[in-house]
């Protein structure tokens, strides 16, 4: 626990200093914010344009996938914020930024996490909390302690999730330096498929979804139990219950294999 708390105080410490180097450039930073929310925002305006031409989407309406959108870009928006910089591993590895960071008396993974100068995500995270702001005052959502307490833990589940993809990616990258055509291929597919109703395909791409790639956890399956949509599923409706925990489980699994490919890491020139 002592350790635990010694490397959140570190990884806060670096990603303060990030964020005040990036805060000295304000033009930038405002045009960075607006590039991310533009991009997040282009996408829920296609889903709107498509509602209001055909009215639902696999008896999805408007108010409920703007709930669902709103709780994948959440969970999107939240491991970028805290995590964005382990996406450049090909990057810090080739350029040998690696191995100045495992000299240090930190996390490697932590520092990776909190050395990006990248202002997007958080463009992401405004536009994340307009849409599900929306979504609430729009979706019919019959709200309990129980309810609530699920989506603060699906949200932060998904989270999980998307960033164990990202980590995974990052042990790899310790092996074969360039990642980039995997981290895009599987990146694109969660962000095409998590924001949407699953429901669309038939039975078996819903189980594809759910056991193989995982993308249903995200957001689909916890947003079909708080929107009392599970009636609908082609998986057992308790699966949506174990979002959180299959967020946190996956990113665990991809952390031990950070760890294990990391003590094998013999240099670029290798």
């Amino acid at each position: 626990m002592v350790d635990l708390k010694r490397e959140l105080r570190l990884y806060l410490l670096l990603r303060g200093a990030s964020l005040r180097g990036v805060l000295q450039y304000r033009g930038n930073l405002l045009m960075m914010v607006l590039a991310g929310a533009a991009y997040q925002g282009s996408g829920f305006a296609f889903v709107w344009a498509l509602l209001h031409t055909f009215g639902t989407v696999a008896g999805w309406g408007l108010g409920q996938i703007a709930f669902l959108y709103g709780m994948r870009l959440l969970s999107h928006a939240l491991w970028l914020v805290t995590m964005d910089g382990i996406g450049q591993s090909d990057f810090l590895i080739r350029e040998g930024q690696l191995d100045r960071m495992l000299l240090r008396p930190a996390n490697v993974l932590s520092q990776m996490a909190s050395h990006t100068r990248s202002i997007l995500p958080f463009g992401d995270l405004s536009m994340a909390i307009l849409v599900f702001g929306v979504a609430l005052v729009v979706a019919d959502v019959d709200w309990s302690a129980g309810s609530v307490g699920f989506l603060v833990l699906a949200v932060l589940g998904g989270a999980f999730l998307e960033a164990s993809v990202v980590v995974a990616l990052a042990g790899l990258s310790v092996r074969v330096l360039d990642t980039w055509a995997y981290r895009m291929m599987t990146l694109d597919a969660i962000d095409t498929l998590g924001s949407y109703p699953l429901s669309v395909f038939g039975t078996g791409v819903q189980r594809v979804l759910t056991y193989v790639l995982p993308v249903a956890f995200i957001a689909f399956l916890p947003a079909s139990v708080i929107l009392g949509r599970t009636g609908q599923l082609a998986v057992p409706a308790w699966l949506g219950l174990l979002s959180p925990l299959v967020g946190v489980a996956l990113f665990t699994l991809a952390y031990r294999f950070w760890r294990h490919q990391l003590r094998g890491y013999q240099g670029v020139g290798h």
